[in-house]
Order: structure tokens, then sequence, then C-alpha cells
């Protein structure tokens, strides 16, 4: 399968162009690169990172970029959690699209006022829709990977 910069994009899905990256070799790797980003050679990264950012760059293709907003919000979480003053991450806000992939499916669940919405059926938690895509007990915020770890502030060691 050939992965261009335009033409099959319209025909292949995102998951199918994502899953023929893992198996480039590092030459055409190198080739989309040029192609993605308007260079003469890539950088000197390893294949895997190289892949992860022709993936990231796939997918701003096909969904559009992080508004100017996203990227602000991220970089500030980002700056919390170096500094270690984030216990949590909560309050996802109404609107929101969690996306999961399993077993070669996309799934999409949209955060609502009160609980969520999962192929036009409303649900009242997480940890249903995730049983029912997997067939066995998940944790929901887990499964979406929403579910984070409390961290232990530096300030008191």
């Amino acid at each position: 399968m050939s992965l261009t910069v335009s033409g099959s994009s319209m025909t292949e899905s995102i998951s199918d162009r994502l899953r023929a990256l893992l198996t480039q070799p590092r030459a055409e790797l190198s080739v989309l690169w040029k192609q993605f980003f308007q260079s003469s050679s890539p950088p000197e990264l390893r294949s895997g990172l190289m892949v992860r950012v022709l993936a990231h760059r796939i997918q701003e293709q096909c969904c559009g970029e992080l508004s100017a907003n996203s990227r602000r919000q991220l970089r500030e979480l980002a700056r919390a959690l170096e500094k270690g003053t984030i216990s949590s991450v909560s309050g996802i806000k109404p609107g929101t699209r969690l996306v999961r992939e399993w077993r070669g499916q996309t799934h999409v669940v949209t955060i609502e006022e009160k609980g969520y919405e999962y192929k036009g059926s409303h649900y009242e938690s997480l940890s249903e829709i995730a049983r029912m895509i997997t067939g066995t007990r998940w944790s929901g915020p887990l499964f979406f990977g929403v579910k984070v770890k409390p961290i232990i502030s530096k300030e008191r060691g």
C-alpha cells in the first residue's frame, strides 16, 4: 500500500494509512517526510519516532489541526504536569469527543451534560460503553484514556 500526501487519502481510511506506516521501510518513511514537510531530507530520528510524527501529520490532514486555544491549553497542562501541581485530569467539558480504536474499528463517544452519547444512544457511564465495545469488564475512563493517576506534588517530596 502506497502512502501519498494526496490522492489515495480519500479512498483509504485513516486507520489503513496509519497501519501502513508501521510496515514502511525507512527509505519510504523518508520520502513521505519530504512530501509532508517539503524538506530536502528528514532529521536524524529513530524510525519509531518518525512514524509517530508522520502519523500525527496524517491525522492533521484528515481531521484538521488543533485550534490555537487547544494548543495553549495543552502547553499549560504540560507545564503543570512538569511542576507536579496537578492531582488529576477531570472536568471534561460537554461536547468533548473521546475517540478510541479497538480491533480495527474507531469508536467515538461524545460527553454530554449528564452522561455520554455513543452511536446515537445515551449512556450513564463510560464503563457501560467500554463493556459493550469489548465484551468484557473495562474501566471506561481507562479504556478511553481519560483516567490519570494522582501526581504527588514535588513540593511535598
